[in-house]
């Protein structure tokens, strides 16, 4: 019985980031307008474009092989299947022993893959230099990644996310230490260029190089993937409050608890992207050439924490 609720919770939490994600990309562009000093679009202007993407005919490129036909499903399902392994609205992973680490990180791998592939596919030189750029980046952030999560596991003992965020919510993981300070902020670099954050990029524009692959996507299948990039932005954020800042959810299953992680949640993303906002409006775009001397940095941070693990202070 406690494992069909908590697949439920699992089932909640993706119908959740689904419902969700549109309206936090719509956040961002509210944001950025404010801070120009401009009106912006509707905060709700994602859930227009989709569903006006959704009714439209879709163009796909004669090479174009089954990989690019099925990429926006396999992804749209790998954000989803994330979405239901990270412990979001409760401090155990809904599907549990599928809630690993490494199982996460595998799982963003394959959502990254597909995503590049499917750029190459096309046979478009743009999209394909788009793919090029998302490899280049995987390079350089996934190390900071799974650099920091080790070492939670090994100060958890477990690689289990849920064991991380009840050690960390009930303070067997105590903040103080380098160790863990040091790997929030190695994390928290490595979440703002996922986000696709200025300086970086500037993620809801497909003219942009990271968003590349989608030059030769059109109707229903860009606007899952267009859905499932604002999701992708919402579950990389969720790992980082997941593994670091787990207050407010729900300890134990009951629907007021739930309820009261979910707004919890809610709060955290919003606080995540006002900050984000305020930092990369203060900050000038850098070329793909810049990128590594900031994810070198971020590395360097991860990997100092491991070595103050290593020296158990």
């Amino acid at each position: 019985m406690p494992g069909i609720k908590l697949f439920l919770v699992g089932l909640m939490q993706a119908l959740l980031v689904l419902l969700v994600a549109p309206l936090f990309a719509g956040l961002t562009r509210v944001l950025r307008a404010r801070l120009h000093s401009r009106r912006g679009a509707s905060i709700f202007q994602d859930y227009r474009d989709i569903f006006k993407l959704i009714k439209r005919q879709e163009v796909v490129p004669a090479q174009a092989s089954w990989v690019f036909r099925f990429t926006p499903y396999v992804v749209m399902a790998t954000t989803l299947l994330i979405a239901m392994v990270i412990p979001i609205l409760t401090l155990q992973s809904p599907l549990g022993m599928a809630g690993d680490l490494i199982a996460v990180v595998y799982l963003f791998a394959l959502l990254r893959f597909f995503f590049a592939v499917a750029g190459l596919d096309s046979g478009s030189g743009f999209a394909g230099i788009g793919a090029s750029r998302e490899m280049v980046l995987a390079i350089l952030v996934e190390p900071t990644i799974i650099l920091v999560l080790f070492v939670l596991a090994l100060l958890t003992g477990s690689t289990d996310l849920g064991a991380i965020s009840q050690k960390v919510a009930f303070g067997s993981i105590s903040y103080y230490r380098p160790a863990v300070w040091l790997g929030m902020l190695a994390f928290a670099v490595a979440t703002f260029i996922e986000t696709g954050k200025l300086p970086f990029d500037l993620a809801e524009a497909e003219q942009e190089l990271q968003e590349g692959p989608l030059t030769e996507y059109s109707g229903r299948s860009l606007a899952i993937l267009k859905w499932s990039l604002s999701m992708k932005q919402v579950v990389v954020i969720a790992l980082f409050l997941a593994v670091f800042f787990p207050f407010g959810s729900a300890a134990a299953v009951s629907t007021s608890s739930l309820l009261v992680s979910a707004a919890a949640f809610l709060l955290k993303v919003t606080g995540f992207y006002v900050i984000a906002a305020l930092m990369e409006n203060s900050s000038a775009r850098l070329i793909i050439y810049k990128a590594p001397e900031v994810t070198w940095l971020a590395f360097g941070i991860a990997l100092l924490s491991f070595v103050f693990y290593l020296v158990n202070v």
